[in-house]
């Protein structure tokens, strides 16, 4: 096998793990399990402090990058809530969260740029992550929002029989 003598799972295929992401391998095609923006926004939540601190230290900016350091990170926080969430509705409801936080992130980023707190390649590197977290989130919403009224509609043309 590819992979090696691993735990074998159910189909004859052969599980491993790496960073926290399931990979499985079954006839030659490679299947990833896990929570891509889970492990984006909490990699981003770090760049985003580290940020911080280079915002705070080298160049003296306080007020701006304590508002990146707060919506950067949230971003994380409430997917990390959105997952373990008591519902589908509360799942979106705290996803779209990280979806304005995400972008008022995007927002800060912009402005410390502008404002010359950041270089061009420092900018590029942080914003790339950002502008992939908002699309990962939008997509996640769309599916979510969209399997969510299909079910409400499922559920209005059952007919009960007494």
């Amino acid at each position: 096998m590819f992979w090696g003598n691993n735990k074998k799972n159910k189909i004859s295929g052969v599980t491993i793990k790496f960073r926290n992401v399931e990979i499985m391998e079954f006839k030659n095609i490679v299947i990833m399990k896990g929570n891509v923006i889970k492990d984006k926004s909490f990699e981003f939540a770090i760049r985003i402090v580290n940020l911080y601190k280079y915002l705070t230290d080298s160049k003296k900016e306080l007020t701006l990058s304590k508002q990146l350091l707060r919506s950067g990170t949230s971003i994380g926080a409430n997917i990390e809530e959105g997952v373990s969430g008591q519902s589908k509705k509360d799942f979106i409801a705290k996803l779209s969260i990280s979806l304005k936080e995400a972008k008022e992130t995007h927002y800060w980023l912009r402005l410390l740029y502008r404002c010359e707190y950041l270089d061009k390649k420092m900018f590029d590197s942080i914003i790339c992550d950002c502008d992939e977290i908002i699309v990962i989130l939008t997509s996640i919403l769309k599916t979510s929002r969209s399997n969510m009224n299909l079910e409400i509609k499922e559920l209005k043309n059952v007919k009960i029989n007494f």
